[in-house]
């Protein structure tokens, strides 16, 4: 059974998903004014560069978004003025606007509205199942002038709520279109919200328990999920001053994932490394030494590796290109064995992964949909002391691991006097503003010691019970 955790703080939302109670997949998502993947928006054209067949087009942001232009994609005969409807595909990066397409379509949990055909499609993960297709062919309310894509949760559920979510959602897009009509600027017309996209591709019928911290977000999936027969959740909403990760223990978990190395069950690793254009895994036997045949210790060790690969991946939201280096095998089935274990580790993957075959150098590329920011995003930044030769918790992640251990210790003791370790490296920027410092880490009703240590790896946060205690670091006080 799986559970599902939801924590908003300010303008970021966590949501974390634990499988039989362990992490199985995790993502960040900081809501800014930046387009995001599957928003629409009434965009204006400014420019067409026939050269790279690409238009540039105004979708009311500071940099122009892109759309190339394709038969396939119906917009080679767009002009200059043109006024259309656009869906953002990818953020924007560095210097880079938004990539848009002119298709654009509105999800929803059994079913999708698309632009791009007028027919009723399948997913793919539905497979072969030709019977259940007919059905749907036969049964299902299409309206006339767009397409349908079932999804696969539609095989759980009655037609009626497949054909109730189609009308909900063509009146959702009919009010878009009406908008981007009469609307005279440019700008983003559906958001389509974080919890929504949680409610159509996080949930499942495995889900066992939701938890939040936020009130309004209870009440949204308390509303989704009502009348919905695939689903029946335990819904809790979180109320203790703890944050939900930290309540929780996923905050720990999170973590440990700066660690490059992941340990194998026989004995063996992988090693996740980031460069500037890929993500790159290296499978080592290490001390798998149990089998006598070193193809049978190798096969069982990638074996292994491809499985938590696959975890890895998810867990920590990496994107884009991904080479695994797997140990060298010769066998030809035990490479369909390997690549076989890996595409059954992202069956439950909501973005679009594909996996290359193994090349003759026992490399596997694995090309997967960016959407947020990974882990590392998130929680590391440069090291502005070795001249970003390596990476550092960032301050503001740090503060807030800082201010639940604080927390945490105001519910077991009545104290003021909090004693902290943090490394040197983030001596400046915490005295340059120690009132944001104290504020982020909840304080301010507190006598903040700081005790700035050469190469430590995390933090300390102690309670100064006794008066020699209060004594000995008066020094180090930076607050109160």
């Amino acid at each position: 059974m799986e559970e599902v955790y939801i924590e908003r703080e300010k303008d970021v939302l966590r949501i974390a998903i634990k499988e039989d109670g362990r992490l199985k997949e995790c993502f960040i998502e900081e809501e800014t004014n930046e387009p995001f993947p599957g928003e629409i928006y009434k965009g204006v054209v400014k420019n067409i560069v026939p050269a790279i067949k690409c238009a540039f087009i105004d979708i009311g942001f500071e940099k122009n978004a892109y759309m190339y232009m394709h038969k396939k994609f119906n917009n080679e005969n767009i002009k200059k003025g043109d006024e259309l409807l656009l869906e953002v595909m990818k953020e924007p990066i560095g210097e880079k606007g938004p990539k848009v397409t002119n298709f654009i379509s509105i999800p929803g949990r059994y079913a999708v509205i698309i632009t791009y055909n007028n027919k009723v499609n399948f997913s793919k993960k539905i497979g072969d199942n030709e019977n259940f297709k007919e059905y749907i062919k036969e049964n299902i309310i299409k309206p006339l002038d767009v397409g349908i894509m079932i999804r696969t949760n539609a095989l759980e559920v009655d037609i009626d709520d497949v054909n109730k979510e189609i009308n909900e959602l063509y009146e959702q897009y009919k009010r878009i279109v009406n908008e981007g009509k009469y609307s005279i600027k440019p700008g983003l017309l559906y958001k389509g919200g974080s919890l929504g996209r949680v409610g159509i591709d996080v949930l499942s019928s495995a889900t066992s328990k939701i938890v939040l911290n936020d009130e309004k977000d209870y009440e949204y999936i308390k509303s989704f999920v009502y009348g919905k027969s695939d689903l029946n959740p335990q819904i809790e909403l979180h109320l203790e001053r703890q944050s939900v990760f930290s309540y929780y223990n996923i905050e720990r978990e999170i973590l440990s994932l700066r660690n490059s190395k992941v340990a194998l069950p026989s004995g063996g690793n992988i090693v996740i490394e980031k460069t500037e254009a890929m993500y790159v895994i290296d499978v080592n036997s290490g001390k798998n030494t149990k089998q006598n045949s070193i193809d049978k210790t190798a096969l069982i060790t990638n074996l292994e590796a491809a499985e938590e690969i696959a975890r890895q991946i998810m867990i920590r939201n990496l994107g884009g290109i991904i080479v695994v280096d797997f140990i060298d095998v010769s066998s030809l089935e035990s490479k369909k064995k390997i690549i076989k274990k890996l595409k059954e580790g992202f069956r439950d993957d909501k973005k679009k992964t594909v996996i290359y075959p193994f090349t003759e150098l026992n490399i596997v590329q694995i090309a997967r949909k960016r959407r947020g920011k990974s882990i590392y995003d998130y929680i590391e930044e440069d090291c502005n002391v070795c001249h970003g030769k390596a990476k550092k918790i960032k301050l503001s992640y740090l503060n807030k691991l800082i201010k639940n251990e604080i927390v945490r210790i105001s519910n077991d003791y009545e104290i003021k006097d909090i004693y902290i370790e943090i490394d040197k490296i983030y001596k400046e920027e915490v005295l340059g503003d120690v009132l944001k410092f104290v504020n982020e880490i909840d304080g301010l009703d507190k006598k903040i010691y700081i005790n700035f240590m050469e190469n430590l790896e995390y933090f300390k946060v102690e309670p100064l019970i006794f008066a020699s205690q209060v004594k000995k670091f008066e020094d180090l006080k930076i607050y109160g």
